[in-house]
């Protein structure tokens, strides 16, 4: 983690930071415009907080967006400060809530995280029940085949709806999918009252997208994509905080053959 501390220690990589957690998804000419750093300085840093896992980005056409990436400041909390004094290094919880809970106009979900896996296994932990209930408590049931409908077990609920299909399947390099109904037997499994169902039960349907990439080292850059949320979304908000710990979790298991331990 040295190369994560070294990247928050520069007061200008720190600058680029707060302006992402104000405005998520810049691009680099936006990030220029905000502060007083040149264009060539900006891209340096970048590239610096980028290595360190800090910045993650997206390709939208042309542009190049730039998003937090709250996993390297995630891993340190649950899979190194976890096994300490959780009360002494509240700050940095501080931190990693403070990176998933940026504000935008159009919520969107970025995290990238690398494990020390193939491409293949990943795949696997991503589409087989035998991995995805061990680190997720959830079950997909489709042939993965573009446009098929999925039904979800989550929890322990089973969710059918026709406008749950899968939306994109390379094997081992990229993955879509729509996310799962709202219903009122998900509701009575997670507690929620009849207005937060309804909230969530009225927003649009949003997706998940998975990219895969080999990187150096025999380890996989994995990249995860959750959008098509409106402004002010209850739903944003709760998978900004749901899917840390699910890729947290995964990455422990490739990496280990045991999940998280659940409430870690």
């Amino acid at each position: 983690m040295d190369h994560v501390f070294k990247a928050l220690a520069d007061p200008s990589r720190r600058a680029l930071l707060d302006s992402l957690n104000a405005r998520n998804g810049q691009t680099l000419r936006e990030l220029c415009g905000g502060l007083d750093m040149a264009r060539q300085s900006v891209s340096k840093h970048l590239a610096v907080l980028e290595e360190a896992g800090l910045v993650t980005t997206v390709r939208r056409g042309r542009e190049k967006l730039h998003y937090l990436n709250a996993a390297p400041v995630h891993e340190i909390a649950h899979r190194w400060i976890s096994r300490y004094d959780r009360a002494r290094v509240q700050a940095l919880a501080d931190l990693k809530l403070a990176l998933e809970e940026s504000e935008m106009d159009a919520p969107t979900f970025v995290y990238t995280t690398y494990i020390r896996t193939t491409p293949q296994k990943l795949w696997q932990a991503l589409t087989e029940p035998e991995f995805t209930r061990r680190y997720w408590t959830t079950e997909l049931a489709t042939d993965w085949a573009a446009g098929s409908p999925m039904v979800w077990d989550n929890h322990g609920v089973t969710i059918a709806d026709p406008e749950q299909v899968v939306l994109e399947a390379e094997p081992y390099s990229r993955l879509s999918y729509t996310w799962h109904t709202m219903t009122p037997e998900l509701a009575e499994r997670f507690g929620w009252d009849g207005d937060l169902l309804a909230r969530l039960a009225a927003e649009p349907r949003s997706k998940v997208t998975f990219t895969i990439e080999e990187s150096a080292g025999k380890v996989v850059k994995l990249t995860v994509v959750h959008d098509g949320f409106e402004a002010g979304s209850t739903l944003a908000e709760m998978v900004g905080h749901g899917w840390p710990g699910v890729l947290a979790s995964l990455k422990t298991l490739l990496e280990t053959g045991e999940p998280l331990p659940e409430g870690v």
